[in-house]
């Protein structure tokens, strides 16, 4: 599988480069994050370095990632993949291993779980997707997975989501397949 065995520190000019890029998108669209500052979010980032890797492989993949909330129990910024449409550095993935396994051919490189997992990032659940629409127009040419029920995913199906005719849809579909025009949508807490 891909991106195994990568190092998981970034250069002092690749912290730059990203905390640079990061400033940029959060103030480009405040909408997403009314209330919080970036210099509380970057003095949260400057102080996990590990999550900020995770933030820089979402910004590798596609996925632009931006601060979209704060956890009011726990004071963490939650960050979701906020590009227009699914992140095409993860496209053309089964949903999890087991579906790739029961693959007899063709099978993709890599499973939505297996990099997220490897990312350090968690795929967003179908609420948490519903609440990026109301941040803007997401997907409205791709599609994404998103976490999958239990009961659903031990009967071979997973969920994928999208934005059509201006709404939000939620749909099924074996775990074992894979489209170039689906990949998925992480978040990640910080």
């Amino acid at each position: 599988m891909a991106g195994t065995g990568t190092k998981k520190k970034l250069s002092p000019d690749q912290r730059e480069a990203l905390l640079s890029t990061l400033r940029a998108r959060f103030d480009k669209h405040p909408n997403r994050h009314k209330g919080i500052t970036w210099s509380e979010v970057q003095a949260k980032l400057e102080a996990s370095s590990d999550k900020l890797w995770s933030l820089s492989e979402m910004e590798r993949t596609g996925g632009e990632p931006d601060v979209v909330g704060r956890d009011k129990k726990t004071g963490e910024f939650i960050f979701f993949d906020c590009s227009a449409e699914s992140p095409t550095g993860r496209r053309s993935t089964c949903f999890d291993r087991e579906g790739w396994e029961s693959r007899k051919e063709a099978r993709p490189e890599n499973t939505a779980m297996d990099m997220a997992t490897e990312m350090g990032i968690e795929l967003l659940t179908e609420e948490q997707y519903r609440e990026l629409q109301k941040l803007g127009k997401f997907d409205l040419k791709t599609s994404s997975w998103v976490q999958t029920p239990p009961e659903i995913r031990k009967l071979g199906g997973a969920l994928f989501c999208d934005r059509r005719y201006d709404h939000v849809f939620t749909y099924h579909n074996g775990a074992q397949s894979y489209y170039a025009a689906r990949a998925f949508r992480g978040s990640l807490r910080i």
